[in-house]
């Protein structure tokens, strides 16, 4: 993605800093009164930190753009964000605050839609890169392909889903800022190249981390599928609702590995 007749973002200093709107939260009140998390959970399933409250116990500290949890079972390392909206635009909005804030190692657990037959609702996917096809990261890096997750994180999620005999798939992701605009022939391209998923907010999420020097890994979690070339919607929500809550603890122990 090229921006022509745009000025060259290297030359000049951004006016907006994502200290300066931390600042102004806390002028107001609007930001939480703890110590920083060092791994945070950015959860798009909303619910999830209320839902399984009684086996993984969390306390609300507030909220940024969403609800802030920390994670009782770590006595603050790890965070859960979640209830913040959808796409790249939010997500690293967000990562940036937290960033700021002193976050060093990002966890996204996502919803995705299936690019591969062999994938089926709440099938658990470990992304090691994704297509940048979204509008965030090029603001962040120079244009390419693809952007990577950080290895080690995402080998330490490997970790704790091999050591309770979980299975899961591993590959690439495809972002997109436009599920209505996906086509078929992109559809048959990304097949072709082994691309397991579609979703809106990691390649964002990678880039930032990239250029701010901090973690960040990916764990989608099929729920509709393109793989035939048409829309699939779920039969229903029981083996995703299952999936959700394996990753999202295998996510807060390895991010609490890591702190």
């Amino acid at each position: 993605m090229s921006f022509p007749n745009f000025p060259d973002k290297k030359q000049s200093e951004p006016i907006m800093r994502p200290e300066d709107t931390i600042e102004m939260r806390r002028t107001f009140g609007r930001f939480p009164a703890v110590d920083p998390p060092k791994g945070l959970v950015l959860c798009l399933k909303n619910d999830l930190p209320y839902q399984l409250r009684w086996k993984t116990p969390v306390q609300k500290v507030g909220r940024v753009m969403g609800d802030l949890f920390l994670v009782k079972r770590t006595r603050g390392r790890v965070g859960v964000l979640s209830n913040f909206g959808i796409g790249a635009p939010v997500v690293v909005s967000l990562a940036e605050e937290m960033v700021a804030w002193g976050v060093e190692k990002f966890i996204i657990l996502s919803w995705g839609g299936a690019l591969q037959k062999e994938l089926h609702a709440g099938d658990i996917v470990l992304n090691d890169r994704a297509i940048r096809d979204e509008g965030v990261s090029h603001h962040y890096l120079p244009a390419e392909k693809y952007i990577s997750s950080d290895s080690s994180l995402k080998q330490k999620i490997e970790s704790r889903l091999n050591s309770q005999n979980i299975k899961f798939a591993s590959g690439a992701t495809w972002t997109t800022d436009a599920p209505y605009r996906e086509t078929k022939d992109e559809i048959l391209q990304y097949q072709s190249e082994g691309v397991q998923t579609v979703e809106m907010e990691i390649a964002g999420l990678f880039a930032l981390a990239r250029f701010r020097a901090v973690k960040a890994a990916s764990i989608v979690i099929v729920a509709d599928r393109l793989a035939n070339l048409k829309w699939e919607s779920p039969a229903d929500m029981k083996e995703i609702n299952r999936a959700f809550e394996v990753a999202y603890n295998a996510a807060i122990d390895a991010l609490n590995e890591d702190a």
